[in-house]
């Protein structure tokens, strides 16, 4: 008697559910009835997903170095979608702001942690040559990860830190985006020409980027804690989730890519250019860029040594993927 009261409970919530939607219940059991059971591949696109590591070279190692990214890209959309849903929360909760946050720094541990398998993973020479076939594509042109950036904070926060102290929240946003940190890094330093792989970047995404920065603007994650209540703001947990995500984004990210750029391309005689041209020893060690998502949670020497985990992995290189 109680299993029938239940499904007759259950029945009236989806006839009050569909009954909006132009159709009797009657017919979406229908389509229940008819419907195919749910299989584990399907669900996942597994056939899809498996087929989507096309190598332009016959070496091994391609297929890793492909793979590796798509999971990075994977686990960059995982930290979009918590992002999206703090940008647009009202409620000022936060209980639901550490979470987010906590989540967001779970996926960096997760693809810094797994940086091991760029950094020690393929053969060297398999690399140097394959990577030939490659140009003028490189992990710059990332734009989920540029995305990241914008949801975390004001763009003035992203300018180069030559100019950064130029400008405001007043200023234009596309001259702000003009000036972004990253462009330098695929700009060659004594011409100001600006590589193919920035020129075919800012194609594709710049209409995208600019449209989303106007979106944020007043409201990135950055915008929303500050516009917690002091009381919120000064909570211990939340203070330590952000400077984590500072840390895993600004320091201990670009500190994976120097070390799998050292062990790839800074080793013999003469450094070898990364694939899209991009100057790698000026772009990405994280105490040359000073790149800081919440800059109001921290003191004036935590900003001065921003980034000093660099000049450790530069003393001792194996410590970054060991």
């Amino acid at each position: 008697m109680e299993d029938k009261e239940r499904i007759k409970s259950q029945i009236l919530k989806l006839e009050e559910k569909y009954k909006d939607s132009g159709q009797d219940l009657s017919s979406y059991l229908d389509g229940l009835l008819y419907q195919r059971y749910l299989t584990y591949w399907d669900y996942i696109h597994l056939d899809t997903l498996l087929s989507l590591q096309i190598p332009r070279t016959h070496f091994p190692d391609e297929e890793i170095f492909i793979m590796y990214h798509q999971i990075t890209e994977l686990y960059f959309k995982l930290i979009l979608h918590e992002q999206k849903q703090l940008v647009d929360d009202k409620s000022q909760r936060l209980d639901f702001f550490l979470e987010k946050i906590r989540r967001i720094n779970s996926y960096y541990t997760a693809l810094i942690s797994s940086f091991g398998i760029m950094i020690k993973g393929m053969e060297r020479e398999q690399f140097l040559k394959y990577r030939m076939a490659l140009l003028p594509a490189s992990g710059f042109q990332s734009a989920q990860f540029r995305m990241i950036e914008i949801y975390s904070t004001p763009m003035e926060n992203l300018v180069h830190i030559s100019k950064r102290g130029h400008y405001s929240s007043e200023t234009n946003l596309e001259e702000l985006y003009e000036n972004i940190y990253w462009k330098k890094g695929a700009t060659d330093m004594e011409t100001g020409e600006k590589t193919l792989t920035l020129k075919q970047f800012e194609y594709r995404y710049t209409p995208r980027l600019i449209r989303i920065a106007r979106q944020v603007k007043d409201s990135t994650i950055y915008n929303k804690y500050l516009s917690l209540s002091l009381e919120q703001q000064k909570d211990k947990e939340l203070i330590k989730a952000l400077k984590a995500l500072d840390v895993n984004a600004n320091i201990n990210w670009p500190l994976m890519h120097m070390g799998s750029a050292h062990r790839y391309l800074g080793k013999e005689s003469v450094n070898i250019d990364a694939t899209g041209g991009t100057n790698w020893k000026e772009y990405l060690p994280p105490s040359f860029q000073k790149v800081i998502f919440f800059p109001k949670i921290y003191s004036n020497k935590e900003i001065n040594e921003w980034g000093k985990q660099w000049v450790d992995h530069m003393f001792n290189p194996n410590k970054i993927g060991s």
